[in-house]
């Protein structure tokens, strides 16, 4: 136990921007600083409840938005942690805190008391002389609170609540689960000829991975969040290109105490018995019912319209892959682990493009600061200083400072590159601080990526899709970092998950811009730019794979809605975790042996211990405003100035303060058209 008055966490940080000072926060803070934040927020509701005057915008929802300000800067401290630096000791935190923090937020969203203040502030919404922020503040907040079951009996809200905090254990269990799986599945190699055609870099991380083991003289892969691996593209050894699959698509599904089947079943059963006790049918009915799709209907058609196109493009490549197999001495029948090898000789016989060689063009500072940073300066003016004297939560994270234009302040960025075994897979961006001109804060942001660290003196070359994740993650922090709003429920990315990915995908058309292309593609030794002859092919190449892609996306997608289409009796009769998997596939039709699910069910961590369960499908819809958008942009000169305070003033700096349709017709003229998405991913012939 910790004495409240030393306690970092329960001081304001003396840090620019409020950055908390992670050299005096231990493990041991965390818990009674959730305690000390979770009884001040009750103190803070029972004051807004209890009070016999008339409701109003001020003395209700303000007041609402004006609660949990050390909660909310405890559990970003925290969040930010436990995903990136989850130690043993931050996991077992976790474990204690998930169904404290469930049990807290039922009890405001719950609230009967503060419902009928709100309902009452909606019936007369009208009337209030509100702005438009406040409104569409008062309807979201009755929205989000009839939706979370705030008008149910208080005999449901005891189920509820009592459903909710269950399913918050499971969540964490499911995560700490995988976590620990995917550490203890790493690849274990004794020669470096096993894993002939990688690069000198790629080969140097491992051995460091393995020396980082104690396994000195040997080489360690990490498996990657989702099924395949960027080294499948180039091991020439058909058997290491096995093991690394088969490891990775085994990851909680083996039996032993990290098996994750009888976790996401209970998941799925307990979701679908909250629906039903919500009044929906599903749990996919519930969570769309307020998202921009509204029904899994919608989600329903618009996978099954991409998947028979989809299907058939994945059908054609497969067939180019096996005639280049044939053609070998000793050929065999293409499998799952062959698929991206063999795409790349395919790639080299018809474009001559060897993607994998790419890589010296790709060193990851300038990447960073030439391409990622020269873009977002191009596009709205705004500067980048690293600022070493500032801590982190760990020493790989480094953090930069940004500056607006005219000089103005805007905020921190946090960058945390490299995979380590305590960070979870896959990539993502948070806030450890959100904007709020109602609490008078600025944002701190963070991206996390997972690139494999190379040996000490050895540089950091990315791979294409590493380049991506970058470029599209940064997407997300330009998000946290430009919304500007009053009131912190609307900071940031504090939008419809179907929406939430839509900024960060347009954020990917400038990796191939050529004014920054040119700018930070140059050879690590040379400093010579990309050959504009390699670019083209790149471009001319841009289709070719995209039904194995698109394929392996539908099918995880699919996965997630179905499921989350269960209703309470059907999750509770699914026994065999495989087996619903292969029906679920057959019925979309994209049970195909060779393109698995780019992620299958004991693995899937963004729907079940992250916030895109009935949701993953959000990638593809938000990419329909994304290839609109980049359209626009090209039809409208690229990256000027002009074009980026648009789509900042318009859709990035709104955050959650309008409804996301709105704030895109505001942009582009119009609705999103569906062509731009069908041509991009060649799923129009």
């Amino acid at each position: 136990m910790t004495d409240a008055a030393t306690n970092p966490l329960l001081m304001a940080s003396e840090l620019p921007y409020g950055l908390p000072d992670y050299r005096e926060i231990r493990a041991e803070h965390y818990l009674p600083a959730f305690d000390v934040a979770f009884a001040q927020q009750r103190a803070e509701m029972a004051v807004i409840t209890g009070q016999s005057d008339e409701p109003t915008f001020e003395n209700t929802l303000e007041a609402l938005e004006r609660s949990g300000d050390l909660l909310g800067r405890v559990a970003r401290t925290f969040l930010t942690v436990s995903s990136a630096d989850a130690t043993p000791e931050i996991q077992a935190v976790e474990e204690t805190l998930a169904p404290l923090m469930s049990a807290h937020q039922d009890a405001i969203g719950l609230d009967s008391e503060l419902y009928a203040r709100i309902e009452n502030l909606h019936q007369r919404r009208d009337e209030l002389e509100l702005t438009a922020e406040q409104r569409y503040l008062l309807e979201r907040r009755f929205t989000e609170m009839t939706h979370a079951g705030a008008g149910l009996s208080e005999d449901a809200k005891e189920r509820l609540t009592a459903l909710n905090q269950r399913l918050s254990i499971l969540t964490t269990t499911f995560e700490k689960n995988l976590l620990a799986d995917t550490n203890d599945l790493a690849v274990v190699f004794d020669d470096a000829a096993e894993l002939d055609g990688l690069t000198e870099g790629e080969l140097s991380a491992a051995a460091q991975a393995a020396a980082d083991r104690g396994l000195d003289g040997h080489y360690v892969i990490a498996l990657t969040l989702f099924t395949g691996h960027p080294y499948l593209s180039s091991l020439t050894n058909r058997q290491s290109r096995r093991r690394l699959l088969e490891a990775s698509r085994s990851r909680g599904s083996r039996g032993n105490e990290h098996d994750n089947r009888d976790v996401l079943r209970e998941i799925v059963r307990l979701r679908a018995q909250r629906a039903e006790l919500l009044g929906y049918d599903s749990h996919a009915a519930y969570i769309t019912s307020d998202e921009t799709a509204r029904s899994p209907e919608a989600v329903r058609d618009l996978l099954f319209r991409l998947a028979e196109p989809a299907a058939r493009n994945a059908a054609r490549e497969r067939a180019a892959l096996q005639e280049i197999i044939d053609g070998r001495p000793d050929a065999f029948a293409l499998e799952a682990h062959d698929w991206a090898f063999y795409t790349e000789q395919v790639r080299q016989a018809r474009y001559d493009l060897d993607r994998a060689a790419l890589r010296p063009w790709f060193e990851a500072e300038r990447v960073l600061r030439d391409g990622v940073f020269y873009a977002a300066t191009a596009l709205y003016g705004i500067t980048f200083t690293e600022r070493t004297d500032l801590p982190a939560y760990h020493r790989d994270a480094r953090v930069f400072e940004i500056h607006n234009a005219d000089s103005s302040p805007l905020g921190l960025y946090v960058l945390d590159l490299y995979t380590r075994d305590t960070k979870r897979g896959g990539a993502w961006m948070n806030s450890i601080v959100s904007q709020s001109r109602l609490r008078g804060t600025a944002p701190v942001v963070v991206n996390n990526l997972n690139v494999p660290r190379p040996a000490p003196g050895q540089p950091t070359l990315l791979t294409l899709d590493q380049v991506t994740t970058l470029f599209h993650e940064f997407g997300h922090a330009l998000h946290g970092l430009f919304a500007t709003v009053t009131y912190p429920s609307f900071a940031g990315t504090n939008v419809y998950r179907d929406f939430v990915e839509f900024p960060s995908q347009v954020n990917e058309m400038w990796i191939y811009w050529p004014e920054v292309l040119a700018n930070y593609a140059r050879h690590i030794d040379t400093g010579e730019p990309l050959p504009a002859e390699v670019v083209d092919k790149l471009a001319a190449s841009e289709v070719f794979n995209q039904g194995f892609a698109t394929s392996e996306y539908l099918a995880a997608a699919w996965l997630d809605q179905a499921w989350h289409r269960l209703g309470a009796a059907g999750a509770a009769e699914v026994s065999d975790v495989g087996g619903f998997e292969a029906a679920a596939l057959a019925e979309i039709g994209l049970d195909n042996s060779v393109v698995p699910p780019r992620y299958s069910s004991t693995y899937f961590a963004h729907v079940f211990s992250g916030g895109y369960s009935a949701g993953y499908y959000s990638y593809i819809w938000s990419e329909v405003l994304d290839a609109d958008t980049v359209e626009w942009f090209e039809h409208n000169g690229g990256l000027t100035r002009a074009n980026g305070d648009r789509f900042r003033q318009r859709l990035l700096g709104v955050g959650g303060s309008k409804d996301p349709l709105e704030a895109y017709r505001d942009f582009r003229g119009r609705d999103a058209e569906i062509e731009p998405l069908l041509e991009r991913r060649g799923l129009n012939d």
